[in-house]
């Protein structure tokens, strides 16, 4: 069953509204229990709320721990590249432009990636300050983005286990190994927003200088 523009424009809207409503309920649970809470924007609130399909009492939840998490492990509020020496160096993640649907595109080069001195705390501060970056490159109603996982060259040396489930606790990833992989990325990204490596015009620009 084929559904008109005026209907689809409608179930649009009608979810928009929707989504308005439950925001506005979810911002006045969690400032009850977290004053801290006021300044969060309503596109952070929302990204919970899709998270658990806008179920506002699971979304709040999961919300004020996040919250809780954020005021210990980043007390500053944000992660300084002082803090991040040894993942740095490395030169392994890398924020590029936005696809076809403005979801800001990243690089990770996994054969760069090495256990170091650092250890995983380093690790773990250095996923919230990726995450930082490319929220900060979100455009208004978007909430999602697009890593690039790249195995070329990728081997044991690489594999730090306690790394990569402290990042698979964090976010998920899909690395696709693909003969046609131009191509594939064209059908999301256009080339003027593709990294050169990937027969595009951008060069890479490691996340710390973007």
């Amino acid at each position: 069953m084929m559904m008109s523009s005026n209907n689809m424009e409608c179930s649009a809207k009608a979810k928009e509204e929707e989504e308005i409503t439950k925001i506005s309920l979810m911002r006045s649970l969690v400032e009850t229990q977290d004053p801290s809470s006021k300044e969060v924007d309503d596109m952070t609130i929302r990204r919970f709320l899709r998270a658990r399909e806008l179920d506002v009492e699971k979304a709040s939840s999961m919300f004020l721990k996040y919250l809780k998490w954020r005021r210990s492990f980043v007390p500053n509020g944000f992660i300084s590249p002082s803090e991040l020496t040894h993942e740095i160096q490395q030169n392994k993640m890398f924020l590029q432009g936005s696809d076809k649907k403005g979801r800001p595109i990243s690089v990770l080069l996994a054969a760069r990636h090495f256990q170091h001195n650092g250890g995983l705390d380093e690790f773990k501060r250095f996923i919230v300050y990726i995450f930082d970056k490319i929220l900060a490159r979100m455009p208004p109603g978007q909430d999602k983005f697009i890593v690039i996982g790249d195995l070329d060259g990728w081997g044991y040396a690489n594999c730090d286990i306690r790394a990569y489930l402290a990042a698979l606790s964090l976010l998920q990833i899909v690395f696709v190994e693909n003969k046609s992989l131009k191509s594939t990325l064209l059908e999301e990204i256009d080339e003027s927003q593709l990294p050169e490596m990937y027969g595009g015009t951008l060069p890479l620009i490691p996340i710390q200088d973007s």
